[in-house]
């Protein structure tokens, strides 16, 4: 038997490899110790009764089944198996939910049938049935795959229900803290044991996190934010401007904006409420944006930065203010809007305190071009896209920041080329970051288009896809250049197989990869 990952042996003769097989091998997380062992163990002793000889194995070490995210080696074993020359005539797995716990059964067996297509055939060594084609082994597969769809679905019920509990004892779950708050750990009987900073998180199970208020100057902010909101009246974008002015800058280190100024202005844990469940990814399908009815909410589990007298006062103002109008009286406003601009972007209704943002626009009528031809505006050209790319072009370089900042955190020697901003780490790779503007189809449809620096040849394209309204990033695409063989891609909201496989919701992936190759050098 080959090694772990090794090159699969040439093709040979063609009636050779039905006897030559690969075995695929997953844990869920890092804690099953000896799991793939285990699994491997028994697709061994599957093997030797009929005579099959093990040439490569394939492995995912703390890998969710859910899909396939994260799951390199599985995604190394579909594309040797569609290259049409893996050297091997089976796959060998331990038991259908070691191929995947896909809450959509289709889909463990489409990845099975490119398996079949290949004259591949899939063997599950511990289950009860031969995977023969048979109509007996096909119901008990699809059973199978239910089956191991619906323990991921109830063991999220089960997680969430326990998440749900530690939130109304007090402790936070998840999210960075904010500005003027800190996280603090304690431990089992409470005591305090350190602050925690950006990116750093408990080691202990036992151990918990509480939010504390931050440094006094930050609390002075915050306290001043909601003094100029409430009693003077002055809108977000004027208080951005004015913190903006005296230097100030947010937790992340980057300017304020309206949004963030809105953030601190609508986000109760300033008054000491501990929140959870505003957005939901469960089962790692789409993001959503919860009503307050769907949070879990403890009050007074902080100690509160802000009066809740003051906070609901602004809660007032930003209620009376985002009222729910009707169709005809939003179509009025963006009449009125056009007449006093003479043009139409998100940006320009956004600016307009007075109005709705333009994602409540998007989202009643569809699209704002729809918006637009309601109330008679046909745009010559795209506005929104003129100004959307400038306002991407300003926050690159602070985008640049945050990734040169997460690699030399996770322990990476990086270096930034003044000239072409290309990012050496570690001597080991590069990397080039691109962001990418959300636009949408006639259809209303999103689509993002990624332009790669063919030119510089990174190694590794951070594609940062922006949101429907261009205002924060989406997710993050980690592109290999050897697997991008055409200077641009075209994304839809979802993606092919091989496209889905490089998709994270955050980069701490590729300050993984930063952490590795930097352990493997001092090794």
């Amino acid at each position: 038997m080959s090694g772990r990952d090794g090159s699969p042996p040439t093709a040979g003769r063609r009636e050779d490899r039905p006897r030559w097989a690969a075995a695929y091998v997953r844990m869920s997380t890092e804690n099953q110790r000896y799991s793939t062992e285990n699994q491997l163990a028994a697709i061994e002793r599957f093997a030797e009764a009929r005579n099959i000889e093990i040439v490569r194995v394939y492995e995912d070490a703390g890998k969710s089944g859910l899909n396939l995210e994260g799951r390199d080696a599985f995604r190394r074993l579909l594309a040797d198996v569609e290259s049409g020359s893996a050297g091997f005539g089976a796959i060998l797995v331990y038991d259908v939910s070691r191929w995947g716990r896909f809450q959509n059964a289709d889909h463990g067996a489409h990845l099975e049938f490119l398996c079949a297509r290949a004259d591949i055939v899939v063997h599950y060594c511990a289950e009860q049935f031969e995977n023969d084609g048979s109509i007996g082994s096909n119901l008990l597969k699809t059973v199978k795959r239910v089956m191991a769809g619906e323990y991921s679905r109830e063991l999220s019920v089960k997680v969430f229900a326990g998440q749900c509990r530690l939130v109304e004892k007090g402790y936070r779950q998840g999210g960075m803290a904010g500005y003027g708050l800190r996280r603090l750990l304690i431990d089992a009987n409470g005591e305090r044991k350190a602050e925690l900073a950006i990116g750093e998180r408990k080691s202990l199970q036992t151990d918990r996190v509480i939010l504390v208020p931050g440094p006094s100057e930050e609390v002075e902010v915050i306290k001043r934010i909601y003094q100029l909101f409430v009693d003077l009246r002055i809108g977000e974008l004027e208080i951005a401007a004015q913190l903006n002015g005296e230097g100030i800058l947010t937790d992340l280190g980057r300017p304020w904006t309206r949004g963030t100024v809105h953030q601190v202005l609508t986000n109760p844990k300033y008054i000491g409420d501990n929140v959870f469940n505003r957005v939901s990814f469960k089962l790692k399908m789409r993001r959503v944006v919860n009503t307050q009815e769907h949070w879990v909410r403890a009050r007074g589990a902080f100690a509160p930065i802000v009066d809740p007298a003051v906070f609901e006062r602004a809660a007032k103002i930003v209620e009376e203010r985002s009222r729910r109008l009707s169709d005809d009286e939003l179509l009025e406003l963006l009449r009125s809007l056009l007449r006093a601009q003479g043009s139409l972007s998100s940006i320009v209704i956004d600016e307009r305190e007075d109005m709705p943002s333009s994602s409540v626009y998007r989202n009643r009528f569809g699209s704002l071009l729809r918006a637009y031809r309601l109330v008679g505006y046909s745009p010559q050209r795209d506005y929104r896209y003129v100004e959307i790319n400038q306002r991407l072009r300003a926050m690159h370089p602070d985008v640049v920041t945050v990734v040169v900042d997460g690699l030399r955190a996770a322990g990476g020697d990086v270096h930034v080329d003044p000239a072409t901003g290309l990012i050496d780490v570690n001597g080991e790779f590069t990397t080039s970051v691109v962001v990418a503007r959300c636009g949408e189809t006639r259809g209303a449809s999103p689509r993002w288009r990624i332009r790669l620096d063919t030119g510089l040849a990174p190694d590794i394209t951070v594609a940062i896809r922006m949101d429907s309204g261009n205002v924060a990033p989406l997710d993050y695409y980690l592109l290999p250049r050897l697997d991008m063989t055409a200077p641009k891609l075209r994304l839809a909201e979802n993606n092919g197989l091989s496209l889905d496989g490089y998709r994270f919701e955050t980069l701490d992936f590729l300050f993984s990869l930063a952490a590795r190759a930097r352990f493997e050098e001092a090794a």
